[in-house]
């Protein structure tokens, strides 16, 4: 097979995984197939002596990976150019584009040279380690963006996903890499052998597919939904990003929200959900209470007796000393100030909470590997980041009324961590209120796959989801991941529904991402074995 043929095959395992890939409809069973060409593709490489082997299966599985991952998150540059321009969206967009590739594309290699010292099965028992703890890594470290993670897939048919309640995403992927790898052996199995041995392998792949499928459509047709109801409402006020910023004044927005909250609000209702940064006001945190929005919050609370706003907030908190690393030096007040992206709860009280987005985007919210890296902050300045960019907390939180309930808070990006939000509902949360301005991102592709990851973390959790977004989507989601009720894209609305408050704690949630972990140890074993194959035995 020339390399024309080899490249063909990479491209045409690119367009089905894309054509598998949320927003698709009816699609993602093709992810349990969709890897079969590049297998085909590298297995013709290898086994043609030729100089530069490893070079071959590196390119061409890169790819593969490259072209899928740009086809499923070309928004990507388009949201980051809308704010920050060009100079910015280039270097930032690789991260998704080129880096989550490169991650993908790096298993594939190790996968092959495993493959020239132990046998077959303990090389595709390391091309799952490798290619799940890649995944791991692109979650935990500081260029973290999990969206393009295999199991995040099953997002688009989450009626398959309902065992994520034990495995989390992870589960997924390991599913859909060993489906493709029986899918690629049954390939070579019928154009090989001959009767029964030509089609056993070809069986094995069937029950590998069917029975986690069985699995879980038996969950999803008698699964209950869980808890006491309670009345909540959820805003999309539409404002434009841009003009949010710049020419609306923050208390002109919060009458915009109220006034939309007011349209349906009953006197039961327990929660009002407003979107990220639905009030950029820059009020110091310490002293919230003193502020004009405060009044005019209080002021509205005051309907609702029993009611609980949670809304997005531009905050800030001040120190006499840099406390953080995000903090930045005022020389003016001769300050350190702390810039959050924060959700704050109000209720009929003197009482408010704040919890400030954690999970942030490398390179425009916060600088990767800051402690490492600090002496480059110059730089990142000129590109829209910073180490003193948002300053986020180390552990997630939960959100408590004065009634006694529980809210895990998650802002925009944060809704992909599953065990993040999992910490949460540990630790008491009965349900999960996202709030999100996927307003940046314009009418794509982005913004739907952002809601429908949402629908995992109601499966791994068994908790339902409230969603605001300021220009939509947003939407409930119950706890099998159904979307029950949502809005139009750029519509001025707000819903409302009950969201039942579970207290049940799933094994995903007392475990959490423990798949991954394991690979990612038993990858670092079987990467081993190259080094010491190669040279220390020599």
């Amino acid at each position: 097979m020339n390399k024309k043929q080899t490249y063909l095959l990479a491209l045409l395992s690119a367009f089905l995984l894309w054509l598998a890939w949320p927003p698709m409809p009816f699609t993602t069973p093709l992810l349990l197939i969709g890897l079969v060409p590049l297998f085909i593709a590298l297995n013709s490489i290898s086994g043609n002596p030729e100089k530069k082997q490893g070079k071959r299966i590196f390119l061409t599985a890169g790819l593969t990976f490259l072209v899928w991952n740009t086809g499923s998150t070309y928004w990507v540059y388009n949201a980051i150019s809308a704010y920050n321009g060009p100079l910015v969206a280039i270097p930032v967009s690789l991260i998704p584009y080129g880096l989550g590739a490169l991650l993908m594309t790096f298993a594939f290699w190790l996968y092959y040279r495993l493959g020239k010292y132990v046998n077959k099965k303990t090389a595709y028992l390391g091309l799952i380690a490798f290619y799940i703890g890649l995944e791991y890594l692109q979650q935990t470290w500081d260029l973290a963006f999990p969206w393009m993670t295999l199991g995040n897939g099953l997002a688009g048919m989450h009626q398959l996903a309902q065992w994520y309640d034990y495995t989390g995403i992870y589960g997924g992927s390991l599913w859909i890499l060993v489906s493709n790898i029986l899918a690629f052996e049954a390939y070579k199995k019928f154009k090989s052998q001959n009767g029964y041995l030509r089609f056993r392998t070809t069986g094995i792949w069937v029950l590998v597919v069917i029975i986690p499928i069985s699995i879980s459509l038996a969950k999803y047709f008698t699964a209950e939904q869980k808890g006491t109801p309670s009345n909540v409402v959820v805003v999309q006020p539409n404002i434009d990003p841009y003009q949010k910023l710049e020419s609306i004044p923050p208390l002109e927005q919060v009458k915009i929200l109220t006034q939309l909250s007011d349209s349906i609000g009953q006197t039961n209702t327990e929660y009002f959900i407003w979107p990220e940064t639905a009030i950029p006001s820059y009020d110091n945190e310490d002293r919230i209470r003193e502020t004009t929005t405060f009044g005019t919050l209080q002021n509205f609370m005051g309907k609702y007796k029993n009611g609980t706003l949670i809304t997005g907030i531009e905050s800030i908190k001040i120190y006499p000393d840099k406390k953080t690393l995000s903090a930045r030096y005022d020389s003016q007040a001769n300050l350190y100030v702390d810039h959050f992206n924060t959700a704050m709860q109000i209720e009929n009280s003197a009482d408010v909470q704040f919890y400030h987005k954690s999970k942030l985007v490398p390179g425009v919210e916060k600088m990767p590997f800051p402690k490492v890296f600090s002496f480059l902050d110059v730089v990142f300045a000129q590109l829209g980041g910073a180490v003193d960019g948002w300053g986020w907390q180390e552990k997630p939180d939960v959100l408590y009324a004065q009634s006694g309930i529980g809210v895990a808070p998650v802002i925009c990006y944060e809704s992909l961590w599953g065990d993040w939000i999992g910490q949460s509902v540990k630790d008491g949360a009965q349900f999960i209120a996202v709030i999100t301005n996927d307003a940046w991102w314009g009418n794509t592709s982005g913004k739907d796959q952002h809601m429908m990851y949402a629908k995992l973390r109601a499966i791994e959790t068994h908790r339902d989801v409230a969603r605001s977004a300021n220009t939509g989507i947003s939407c409930f989601i119950n706890q099998r991941g159904d979307i029950t009720q949502r809005t139009k894209w750029w519509t001025r609305t707000a819903i409302k529904g009950n969201v039942n408050l579970n207290d049940d704690i799933t094994f995903y949630v007392r475990s959490g991402d423990i798949i991954a972990k394991i690979f990612s140890v038993l990858a670092v074993i079987l990467a081993l074995i190259i080094p010491y194959k190669k040279w220390v035995k020599k």
